[in-house]
């Protein structure tokens, strides 16, 4: 079972920005060939998902988050990035990575983030 340990989050006004990152165990093997994605759970609501990142091919990003987020990979580093720029209220959450392949999953436990004046 792969470890995912996310880091980065806080406290940030609204219009700020941060990078969270998730720092992957296992072989790099193994990383390079999965999918990452980040997803997200405010207080009341369901988990959703914010950004994806497959070996291959353009990212993919929630509608609410295009043109703010940017997900990246450092597949040597085995680890996922989320930069978030013009950050809102609305983006306060638990911030979730996630990590599949061959049908198998694994999440981290998450990292807050907190928009507010």
């Amino acid at each position: 079972q792969v470890q995912l340990v996310e880091s980065g989050g806080g406290l940030v006004q609204p219009g700020g920005s941060l990078r969270l990152s998730c720092a992957a165990s296992g072989s790099i093997f193994t990383f390079r060939f999965s999918s990452m994605g980040w997803y997200r759970q405010a207080p009341g609501k369901d988990r959703e998902l914010v950004a994806i990142i497959r070996p291959t091919g353009p990212p993919n990003y929630a509608d609410s988050v295009k043109g703010r987020f940017t997900i990246s990979r450092d597949n040597n580093e085995k680890t996922v990035f989320l930069q978030m720029n013009s950050l809102e209220p609305e983006d306060t959450a638990v911030y979730y990575c996630r990590m599949s392949r061959d049908g198998v999953e694994d999440w981290g436990k998450g990292t807050l983030v907190t928009v507010s004046s």
